[in-house]
């Protein structure tokens, strides 16, 4: 079958008229090439939902049932093979997959459950490193010009992840650099994957000499029997995680400033539902990693042989008329059963955290900045080249400080107990490293 490419200048510009090109003549199921590689790409709500759930088990996301790679037929220098060895628990199914997935509901607890002083420290931890990246970008004047993808949104969740995995900054900045470098399916995708490998390792082994308050050692105490190989390819998906947060908050960013109603209505309080409405309408995971049927199965207007790769398309399913004709576009509040997050054996465990960095995000910035313009039409914003995410390369802004500042530490935020709580990582790499990152930044406002 003679199939189109996905990855066109078309689907960079705007996915959702491809999306519904593509509907039109194919149905919710289309014979595509991604990086010549063909596949079947899913963008009806309900193939992808039933997908996702697995009911019957006929769905694998394990790379040994993929046909033509077990065949030798996929390049080995193909760009997203790496993403695809990773052999963790996005890719597993079974006991294995709930064994691992265990170990990561246990370990993410003392982060995501309010209740525990980990959560709550780490909340105030975000609190601070936003308000210092404002800090940071607002350095030339109380007015300016600035590139919150750059200077805040990746930085953000960038820190929280050294935070939580005990990185020292420096090496952490280099570990995400990677992840990005992997998702965006560059030419450099192999040697990211074999950088990244050797750094969790690293990580883990020392984890396991000197464990800490920290994601990798909550790991270890929760399944002590896994393995440095297993502990590395898990700790992985973090970085990942937060790379799609920092997506997320750049969406929701462009969302406020554009929509006068969404922007009145974050004065009393709704935050979340704007971060629910923006994964809706714009998800930053718009196409999902590979899944591959045990048998032929009928989907859509074709049948798809055991073994073929199939693509969810969650901003395509998103899209499609008998989910989104339901919607209202223009309320606030949206509907909670959109895809974002996933479903079934595979869902996101990291969407509370994930919410609330965004959540964060957005409230310190707006908090802080009285004006936010975009410096481009919104339709002109330049965005990653990426197979799976919808994530802006920059996001360029006009900004106008408020004009009374009030901490984070008034009304609940406790400065000292931050202070008084070591950061994972050893104190001075910590330290050293984190002037590295900001002498970045600062070239980055010097550049503008």
């Amino acid at each position: 079958m003679s199939v189109e490419p996905l990855l066109t200048r078309d689907y960079d510009a705007d996915p959702a008229l491809v999306h519904e090109r593509l509907r039109g003549r194919y149905g919710p199921v289309a014979p595509l090439e991604l990086l010549g590689v063909p596949v079947w790409f899913v963008l009806g709500y309900e193939e992808v939902l039933n997908v996702l759930q697995n009911k019957g088990g006929i769905w694998s996301k394990d790379v040994d049932r993929w046909r033509a790679h077990v065949e030798g037929r996929i390049p080995a220098d193909w760009p997203l093979l790496p993403i695809f060895q990773a052999n963790n628990s996005a890719f597993s199914e079974g006991a294995a997959q709930r064994r691992l997935r265990s170990a990561w509901t246990q370990a993410l607890a003392p982060f995501q459950d309010h209740s525990n002083p980990q959560a709550q420290l780490l909340e105030q931890a975000i609190t601070q490193y936003a308000d210092d990246l404002i800090g940071v970008l607002s350095e030339g004047g109380s007015t300016g010009f600035a590139d919150l993808a750059a200077q805040y949104a990746r930085p953000l969740p960038l820190m929280v992840a050294n935070r939580m995995l005990g990185f020292a900054a420096a090496r952490g900045e280099e570990v995400v650099m990677d992840i990005w470098r992997m998702a965006d399916a560059g030419p450099d995708a192999a040697a990211a994957f074999g950088r990244l490998y050797e750094a969790m390792t690293e990580l883990a082994a020392a984890k396991r000499e000197r464990p800490g308050d920290d994601l990798p050692s909550y790991m270890i105490s929760a399944q002590p029997d896994l393995t440095l190989d297993e502990l590395a390819r898990e700790l992985f998906m973090l970085p990942g995680l937060l790379d799609f947060t920092a997506s997320l908050v750049c969406n929701v960013v462009v969302e406020v400033v554009s929509n006068p109603d969404v922007r009145a209505s974050l004065s009393v309080g709704a935050i979340d539902e704007t971060v629910n409405r923006v994964a809706l309408l714009n998800p930053p995971m718009a196409n999902l990693t590979f899944r591959f049927p045990r048998a032929d199965v009928k989907m859509g207007n074709y049948t798809i042989a055991a073994g073929d790769p199939v693509m969810l398309s969650v901003a395509g399913a998103h899209a499609d008329p008998r989910f989104a004709g339901a919607l209202d576009r223009h309320a606030i509040r949206s509907t909670r059963a959109h895809l974002a997050w996933g479903a079934g054996p595979h869902s996101c465990l990291g969407q509370r955290l994930a919410i609330q960095i965004t959540t964060i995000a957005v409230r310190r910035l707006f908090a802080r900045l009285s004006k936010v313009k975009l410096a481009l039409p919104s339709d002109q914003l330049p965005w990653r080249p990426s197979p799976f995410m919808r994530a802006l390369r920059s996001l360029p802004v006009q900004y106008e400080l408020a004009e009374i500042y009030v901490p984070a530490g008034e009304g609940g935020f406790d400065g000292e107990a931050l202070a008084a709580q070591p950061a994972p990582a050893d104190e001075a790499g910590q330290a050293s490293s984190r002037s590295g990152l900001w002498g970045f930044l600062r070239a980055l406002r010097r550049g503008r």
